[in-house]
Protein backbone atom coordinates (compact mmCIF):
# COMPACT_ATOMS: atom_id res chain seq x y z
CA UNK A 1 0.00 0.00 0.00
CA UNK A 2 1.20 3.57 -0.78
CA UNK A 3 1.89 5.07 2.27
CA UNK A 4 0.51 8.33 3.87
CA UNK A 5 1.95 9.86 6.07
CA UNK A 6 6.12 10.31 6.94
CA UNK A 7 6.92 7.76 9.72
CA UNK A 8 8.46 9.51 12.88
CA UNK A 9 11.35 7.95 14.57
CA UNK A 10 13.24 8.51 18.20
CA UNK A 11 17.05 7.84 18.01
CA UNK A 12 17.02 7.07 21.54
CA UNK A 13 16.43 3.55 20.82
CA UNK A 14 19.76 3.55 18.83
CA UNK A 15 21.51 5.16 21.71
CA UNK A 16 20.72 3.08 24.05
CA UNK A 17 22.87 -0.06 25.52
CA UNK A 18 19.85 -2.73 24.98
CA UNK A 19 20.29 -4.87 22.50
CA UNK A 20 16.47 -5.93 21.85
CA UNK A 21 16.41 -1.82 21.88
CA UNK A 22 18.84 -1.79 18.76
CA UNK A 23 17.42 -4.88 17.04
CA UNK A 24 14.22 -3.64 17.07
CA UNK A 25 15.41 -0.18 15.87
CA UNK A 26 17.00 -1.23 12.90
CA UNK A 27 14.36 -3.69 11.89
CA UNK A 28 11.84 -1.14 11.78
CA UNK A 29 14.60 1.39 9.97
CA UNK A 30 15.18 -1.24 7.13
CA UNK A 31 11.30 -1.02 6.94
CA UNK A 32 10.75 2.39 5.97
CA UNK A 33 14.20 2.69 3.99
CA UNK A 34 12.59 -0.05 2.18
CA UNK A 35 8.69 0.90 1.84
CA UNK A 36 9.56 5.24 2.20
CA UNK A 37 12.69 6.11 1.87
CA UNK A 38 11.55 9.47 4.18
CA UNK A 39 11.48 9.85 7.95
CA UNK A 40 11.14 12.21 10.58
CA UNK A 41 14.06 11.72 13.47
CA UNK A 42 13.58 13.02 16.96
CA UNK A 43 15.24 13.12 20.21
CA UNK A 44 18.63 13.64 18.13
CA UNK A 45 19.98 15.72 20.89
CA UNK A 46 20.76 18.65 18.98
CA UNK A 47 21.05 21.57 21.63
CA UNK A 48 18.49 23.86 20.72
CA UNK A 49 20.24 27.01 21.62
CA UNK A 50 23.19 26.27 19.21
CA UNK A 51 20.21 26.05 16.64
CA UNK A 52 18.75 29.04 17.58
CA UNK A 53 22.12 30.85 16.93
CA UNK A 54 22.16 29.02 13.81
CA UNK A 55 18.99 29.98 11.99
CA UNK A 56 19.38 33.81 13.39
CA UNK A 57 22.85 33.38 11.36
CA UNK A 58 21.35 32.08 7.85
CA UNK A 59 18.25 34.42 8.33
CA UNK A 60 20.71 36.97 8.76
CA UNK A 61 22.66 36.28 5.44
CA UNK A 62 20.09 36.13 3.09
CA UNK A 63 18.64 39.24 4.62
CA UNK A 64 21.79 41.55 3.34
CA UNK A 65 22.36 43.15 0.11
CA UNK A 66 22.43 41.32 -3.01
CA UNK A 67 25.83 42.80 -3.41
CA UNK A 68 27.06 41.75 0.12
CA UNK A 69 25.25 38.49 -1.25
CA UNK A 70 27.33 38.62 -4.16
CA UNK A 71 30.64 38.91 -2.59
CA UNK A 72 30.62 34.90 -2.23
CA UNK A 73 28.96 34.29 -5.56
CA UNK A 74 28.96 30.67 -7.07
CA UNK A 75 29.59 31.75 -10.61
CA UNK A 76 33.60 32.33 -9.15
CA UNK A 77 33.83 29.00 -8.06
CA UNK A 78 35.21 26.30 -9.71
CA UNK A 79 34.43 23.82 -6.90
CA UNK A 80 30.98 25.10 -7.18
CA UNK A 81 30.61 26.41 -3.45
CA UNK A 82 29.01 29.99 -2.59
CA UNK A 83 25.73 31.67 -3.18
CA UNK A 84 23.22 31.67 -5.81
CA UNK A 85 20.54 33.86 -6.85
CA UNK A 86 17.02 32.70 -7.02
CA UNK A 87 16.74 31.12 -10.43
CA UNK A 88 20.46 29.52 -10.74
CA UNK A 89 19.61 25.95 -10.33
CA UNK A 90 17.81 23.80 -12.81
CA UNK A 91 16.27 20.01 -11.62
CA UNK A 92 15.31 17.99 -14.00
CA UNK A 93 15.93 21.08 -16.74
CA UNK A 94 13.16 23.36 -15.11
CA UNK A 95 14.58 26.74 -12.67
CA UNK A 96 13.78 26.57 -9.20
CA UNK A 97 12.76 29.53 -7.27
CA UNK A 98 15.63 29.76 -4.49
CA UNK A 99 18.21 31.25 -3.47
CA UNK A 100 20.98 29.10 -1.64
CA UNK A 101 24.61 29.05 -0.26
CA UNK A 102 26.44 25.84 -0.32
CA UNK A 103 29.14 25.21 1.83
CA UNK A 104 30.99 21.56 1.26
CA UNK A 105 33.81 19.54 3.11
CA UNK A 106 37.08 22.12 3.12
CA UNK A 107 39.65 20.22 1.23
CA UNK A 108 42.99 21.33 -0.82
CA UNK A 109 41.99 21.58 -4.63
CA UNK A 110 43.56 18.94 -6.71
CA UNK A 111 45.54 20.46 -9.90
CA UNK A 112 43.22 21.96 -12.37
CA UNK A 113 43.12 19.24 -14.76
CA UNK A 114 43.20 16.46 -12.99
CA UNK A 115 41.79 13.02 -13.92
CA UNK A 116 38.89 11.67 -13.50
CA UNK A 117 37.30 14.79 -13.79
CA UNK A 118 35.12 14.37 -10.68
CA UNK A 119 38.32 15.52 -8.68
CA UNK A 120 37.89 19.21 -9.56
CA UNK A 121 35.51 19.08 -7.09
CA UNK A 122 37.59 19.12 -4.26
CA UNK A 123 38.53 22.44 -3.07
CA UNK A 124 38.00 25.68 -0.91
CA UNK A 125 34.33 27.11 0.42
CA UNK A 126 33.37 30.77 0.34
CA UNK A 127 32.56 32.20 3.19
CA UNK A 128 30.99 36.11 4.08
CA UNK A 129 33.60 38.72 5.48
CA UNK A 130 33.68 38.13 9.41
CA UNK A 131 33.26 41.83 9.83
CA UNK A 132 29.72 41.47 7.98
CA UNK A 133 28.31 38.47 9.65
CA UNK A 134 30.43 38.03 12.67
CA UNK A 135 30.48 33.45 13.83
CA UNK A 136 28.58 32.64 10.86
CA UNK A 137 31.59 30.22 9.53
CA UNK A 138 31.85 28.38 12.94
CA UNK A 139 28.13 28.30 13.35
CA UNK A 140 27.86 26.58 9.53
CA UNK A 141 30.62 24.04 10.35
CA UNK A 142 29.63 23.26 13.71
CA UNK A 143 26.23 22.17 12.33
CA UNK A 144 28.19 20.61 9.58
CA UNK A 145 29.68 17.92 12.51
CA UNK A 146 26.89 17.58 14.19
CA UNK A 147 24.65 16.48 11.55
CA UNK A 148 27.88 14.49 10.21
CA UNK A 149 28.03 12.69 13.53
CA UNK A 150 23.57 11.93 13.65
CA UNK A 151 24.37 10.46 9.83
CA UNK A 152 27.16 8.14 11.01
CA UNK A 153 24.82 6.61 13.98
CA UNK A 154 21.92 6.03 10.95
CA UNK A 155 24.59 4.21 9.01
CA UNK A 156 25.43 2.03 11.87
CA UNK A 157 21.78 1.26 12.10
CA UNK A 158 21.29 1.10 8.57
CA UNK A 159 23.84 -1.35 8.33
CA UNK A 160 22.97 -3.71 10.89
CA UNK A 161 19.74 -3.90 9.21
CA UNK A 162 21.31 -5.06 5.78
CA UNK A 163 22.71 -7.03 7.92
CA UNK A 164 26.64 -5.55 7.75
CA UNK A 165 28.82 -5.14 10.71
CA UNK A 166 27.56 -1.87 12.21
CA UNK A 167 30.85 0.06 10.84
CA UNK A 168 30.46 -1.37 7.12
CA UNK A 169 29.57 1.50 5.62
CA UNK A 170 31.14 4.26 7.41
CA UNK A 171 34.57 1.99 6.54
CA UNK A 172 33.29 2.29 2.79
CA UNK A 173 32.89 5.95 3.13
CA UNK A 174 36.73 6.34 3.16
CA UNK A 175 39.45 9.70 4.57
CA UNK A 176 38.50 12.34 2.04
CA UNK A 177 34.64 12.49 2.75
CA UNK A 178 32.91 15.40 0.84
CA UNK A 179 29.67 15.89 2.61
CA UNK A 180 27.65 19.35 1.57
CA UNK A 181 25.81 22.03 3.51
CA UNK A 182 22.83 23.87 1.85
CA UNK A 183 21.41 26.93 3.52
CA UNK A 184 18.22 27.27 1.60
CA UNK A 185 16.31 30.89 1.46
CA UNK A 186 12.49 30.17 -0.44
CA UNK A 187 10.38 32.76 -1.78
CA UNK A 188 6.83 32.24 -2.20
CA UNK A 189 6.75 29.96 -4.72
CA UNK A 190 5.18 31.56 -7.94
CA UNK A 191 1.85 29.33 -9.64
CA UNK A 192 2.85 26.08 -11.96
CA UNK A 193 6.45 26.41 -10.76
CA UNK A 194 8.26 24.90 -7.84
CA UNK A 195 10.74 26.20 -5.20
CA UNK A 196 12.65 23.23 -6.07
CA UNK A 197 11.46 20.84 -8.69
CA UNK A 198 10.31 17.01 -8.47
CA UNK A 199 13.53 15.36 -7.94
CA UNK A 200 15.83 12.25 -6.08
CA UNK A 201 18.72 13.42 -3.77
CA UNK A 202 21.71 12.70 -5.90
CA UNK A 203 24.11 11.52 -2.78
CA UNK A 204 23.57 9.16 0.21
CA UNK A 205 22.02 10.42 2.84
CA UNK A 206 20.13 13.55 4.00
CA UNK A 207 19.25 15.44 7.12
CA UNK A 208 16.76 18.30 6.41
CA UNK A 209 15.83 21.06 9.10
CA UNK A 210 12.63 22.90 7.88
CA UNK A 211 13.09 25.39 10.51
CA UNK A 212 9.15 25.56 11.04
CA UNK A 213 7.68 26.41 7.80
CA UNK A 214 5.77 23.73 5.66
CA UNK A 215 6.75 22.86 2.11
CA UNK A 216 8.35 19.73 1.64
CA UNK A 217 5.88 17.39 -0.64
CA UNK A 218 6.92 13.49 -1.16
CA UNK A 219 5.79 11.68 -3.81
CA UNK A 220 4.26 8.29 -2.65
CA UNK A 221 3.81 5.26 -4.82
CA UNK A 222 0.49 6.46 -6.18
CA UNK A 223 1.82 9.45 -7.67
CA UNK A 224 0.10 11.37 -4.58
CA UNK A 225 2.35 14.38 -3.15
CA UNK A 226 2.30 14.20 0.88
CA UNK A 227 3.01 16.82 3.01
CA UNK A 228 5.83 17.16 5.15
CA UNK A 229 4.97 18.28 8.61
CA UNK A 230 7.61 21.21 9.46
CA UNK A 231 5.97 21.16 13.79
CA UNK A 232 8.91 20.25 16.45
CA UNK A 233 12.32 19.94 16.20
CA UNK A 234 12.26 17.01 13.95
CA UNK A 235 15.22 16.52 11.30
CA UNK A 236 13.45 15.01 7.96
CA UNK A 237 16.37 12.24 6.75
CA UNK A 238 15.84 11.04 3.38
CA UNK A 239 17.95 8.48 1.40
CA UNK A 240 20.18 9.07 -1.71
CA UNK A 241 20.58 7.64 -5.00
CA UNK A 242 23.82 6.66 -4.15
CA UNK A 243 22.18 4.26 -0.78
CA UNK A 244 19.72 3.21 -3.64
CA UNK A 245 22.33 1.97 -6.04
CA UNK A 246 24.21 0.08 -3.24
CA UNK A 247 21.49 -1.81 -1.91
CA UNK A 248 20.31 -2.84 -5.40
CA UNK A 249 16.77 -0.59 -4.82
CA UNK A 250 16.44 -2.22 -1.71
CA UNK A 251 16.53 1.68 -0.45
CA UNK A 252 15.09 3.97 -2.32
CA UNK A 253 15.93 7.39 -3.19
CA UNK A 254 12.19 8.97 -3.35
CA UNK A 255 11.03 11.54 -5.53
CA UNK A 256 10.67 15.02 -3.18
CA UNK A 257 9.86 18.52 -4.40
CA UNK A 258 9.32 21.90 -2.53
CA UNK A 259 6.09 24.32 -2.97
CA UNK A 260 5.57 27.14 -0.55
CA UNK A 261 2.88 30.10 -0.12
CA UNK A 262 5.19 31.75 2.32
CA UNK A 263 8.98 32.71 2.80
CA UNK A 264 10.17 29.70 3.91
CA UNK A 265 14.36 28.60 5.20
CA UNK A 266 15.47 25.13 5.72
CA UNK A 267 19.31 23.62 5.82
CA UNK A 268 20.09 20.35 4.19
CA UNK A 269 22.74 18.28 5.14
CA UNK A 270 23.98 15.67 2.39
CA UNK A 271 26.30 13.00 3.65
CA UNK A 272 29.06 12.19 1.60
CA UNK A 273 32.04 9.55 1.15
CA UNK A 274 35.53 9.90 -0.45
CA UNK A 275 35.07 10.97 -4.28
CA UNK A 276 36.71 7.68 -5.53
CA UNK A 277 33.84 5.44 -3.35
CA UNK A 278 32.83 2.82 -5.58
CA UNK A 279 29.23 2.18 -6.02
CA UNK A 280 29.79 -1.87 -6.54
CA UNK A 281 26.77 -3.45 -4.50
CA UNK A 282 27.14 -3.61 -0.67
CA UNK A 283 27.59 -7.48 0.21
CA UNK A 284 23.63 -8.57 1.23
CA UNK A 285 22.04 -11.64 1.57
CA UNK A 286 19.82 -12.70 -1.67
CA UNK A 287 16.94 -12.55 0.56
CA UNK A 288 17.03 -8.13 -0.26
CA UNK A 289 17.56 -9.02 -4.08
CA UNK A 290 14.34 -11.52 -4.06
CA UNK A 291 12.71 -8.30 -2.53
CA UNK A 292 13.57 -6.22 -4.92
CA UNK A 293 12.57 -8.94 -8.35
CA UNK A 294 9.17 -9.21 -6.39
CA UNK A 295 8.37 -5.28 -6.25
CA UNK A 296 8.05 -3.24 -9.77
CA UNK A 297 8.30 -0.14 -7.64
CA UNK A 298 11.84 -1.42 -6.29
CA UNK A 299 12.36 -2.91 -10.24
CA UNK A 300 12.15 -0.64 -12.08
CA UNK A 301 12.97 2.31 -10.12
CA UNK A 302 15.56 4.83 -11.67
CA UNK A 303 17.95 7.64 -11.52
CA UNK A 304 18.01 11.44 -12.54
CA UNK A 305 19.02 11.60 -16.17
CA UNK A 306 22.50 13.04 -16.96
CA UNK A 307 22.78 16.65 -18.81
CA UNK A 308 22.86 14.85 -22.24
CA UNK A 309 20.16 12.60 -21.10
CA UNK A 310 17.72 16.08 -20.73
CA UNK A 311 19.44 17.57 -23.91
CA UNK A 312 18.17 14.19 -25.55
CA UNK A 313 14.54 14.55 -24.64
CA UNK A 314 15.01 11.98 -21.56
CA UNK A 315 13.53 13.48 -18.46
CA UNK A 316 12.86 12.37 -14.67
CA UNK A 317 14.94 9.27 -14.44
CA UNK A 318 16.74 6.81 -16.54
CA UNK A 319 18.03 2.97 -15.72
CA UNK A 320 21.94 3.79 -15.32
CA UNK A 321 23.67 4.68 -12.10
CA UNK A 322 27.29 5.99 -11.66
CA UNK A 323 30.23 3.73 -10.92
CA UNK A 324 31.51 6.05 -8.62
CA UNK A 325 30.57 9.26 -5.62
CA UNK A 326 32.34 11.41 -7.44
CA UNK A 327 30.91 10.58 -10.89
CA UNK A 328 27.75 10.32 -9.37
CA UNK A 329 28.35 14.12 -7.81
CA UNK A 330 29.14 15.32 -11.57
CA UNK A 331 26.60 14.50 -13.44
CA UNK A 332 24.53 16.42 -10.79
CA UNK A 333 26.76 19.61 -11.48
CA UNK A 334 26.21 19.09 -15.12
CA UNK A 335 22.69 18.67 -14.92
CA UNK A 336 22.02 21.76 -12.61
CA UNK A 337 24.36 24.19 -13.46
CA UNK A 338 25.38 23.45 -17.43
CA UNK A 339 26.58 27.45 -17.62
CA UNK A 340 29.22 26.86 -14.45
CA UNK A 341 30.38 23.71 -16.29
CA UNK A 342 31.02 26.25 -19.12
CA UNK A 343 32.87 28.83 -17.52
CA UNK A 344 35.45 26.99 -15.51
CA UNK A 345 35.70 23.78 -16.78
CA UNK A 346 35.16 24.18 -21.06
CA UNK A 347 37.42 21.19 -21.85
CA UNK A 348 34.63 19.21 -20.46
CA UNK A 349 31.68 20.06 -22.21
CA UNK A 350 30.80 17.77 -24.75
CA UNK A 351 27.06 19.09 -25.55
CA UNK A 352 25.05 22.41 -25.58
Amino acid sequence: MAFQEIPVVSLAAWNRDGDGDREAFAERLRSICHEVGFFRLVDHGVDPAFLDAYFAALRAFFALPEEAKASIDKVNSPWFRGWERVGAELTDNRVDHREQIDVWTELDPRAPDVEPAYLRLEGPNQWPDDTVLPGFRELVERFQTEMGAIADRLMEAMSTALGLPADHLHQMFGERRMSLVKLIHYPPTPAGEAGVNAHHDAGFLTLLWQHGVAGLQVENQDGEWIDVPADGDAIVVNLGEMLQSVTGNYFVATNHRVITSSERYSSGYFHGPALTTSLAPLPLDDQFAQAVAASPRHRDTGFMARRDELLAGAAGTTSASAETYGLQLWNYFTRSYPELVRRHHPSLVTTD
